[in-house]
């Protein structure tokens, strides 16, 4: 359960990482975020009246709000981190490191006392490595400062992201998501009013806006549940493959040619998961 949830999780961010980045090429990065965003708050509220989970405590030891308000902040920074490197045109430098997200959440479930099996350890050392070369690293070539920055920053809003979505789900995923985006829409609306303006979107980019912002608070629920149901390390292991789907969809809808290194980190990753799920 945990493990498909993980999985199903990567492969929604995957698909809204690469419409945001072709959607950053034409508008600012934050704006693209922040309208992205606000359509998964949208989303978010419908549930959480459908079901009821806004009567789940906010505060205590496992509450959710400080969680999600902090999870939130994280993840917009490392999103507009994120969409600025894939604007650049270097993907083979933002995507690669910002896939290494998982190890920030990983090791602090490791210093709070999770225990992996040898072959859960392998697995993930697989799958990591996996993740990385998949999203087709520049091996060759000078790198400049910029998107390398954006890249760290990008894996490091992400792992502080994972960390604290993870801790808010032990009270309520649903609701951890939500204020999640309830922090990244005020973020939004008080820099759209600081620089007037709403991102110059058209009505034919709603489509697209919708699906980063379904997609992506889909998939942060997913994962926040699947770490409610299984062991936190192995869970953003899994939820940190989304580079496979993004250099697939590269290459089908943009007919971006994958590089021998990619092939190499789609095997790996499929290895790893496959290691993990049997151990």
């Amino acid at each position: 359960m945990a493990i498909f949830l993980a999985l199903f999780s990567s492969g929604l961010w995957g698909s809204a990482d690469f419409e945001g980045g072709r959607l950053s090429k034409r508008f600012p990065a934050i704006a693209v975020t922040g309208a992205s965003q606000v359509m998964g708050l949208a989303l978010g509220v419908v549930v959480v009246i459908v079901t009821g989970a806004w009567r789940t405590p906010a505060f205590g030891q496992n509450g959710y709000l400080i969680s999600g308000v902090l999870a939130g902040a994280a993840g917009y920074i490392g999103l507009i981190c994120l969409y600025a490197g894939l604007a650049t045109g270097r993907m083979g430098v933002v995507s690669p490191i910002s896939s290494l997200c998982a190890i920030v959440p990983v090791t602090i479930a490791l210093a709070g006392g999770e225990h992996l099996s040898y072959l859960q350890a392998v697995g993930i050392a697989v799958a990591l490595a996996g993740a990385f070369c998949a999203s087709g690293p520049e091996i060759t070539g000078g790198v400049s400062l910029r998107p390398l920055l954006l890249a760290i920053g990008a894996a490091s809003g992400f792992g502080t992201a994972l960390t604290f979505m993870a801790r808010g789900s032990v009270s309520s995923a649903l609701m951890t998501m939500v204020m999640m985006r309830v922090t990244t829409a005020a973020i939004s609306g008080t820099l759209a009013l600081k620089f007037r303006t709403m991102g110059g979107f058209t009505r034919r980019d709603l489509g697209s806006l919708a699906y980063i912002g379904i997609a992506d608070f889909s998939a942060n629920l997913f994962v926040g549940i699947a770490s409610t149901h299984g062991l936190v390390s192995v869970v953003m292991v899994l939820g940190s493959l989304f580079p496979i789907m993004t250099a697939l969809l590269a290459f089908k809808i943009l007919h971006e040619r994958l590089h021998r290194v990619q092939y190499v980190g789609i095997v790996l990753a499929v290895a790893g998961v496959a290691i993990i799920s049997a151990a």
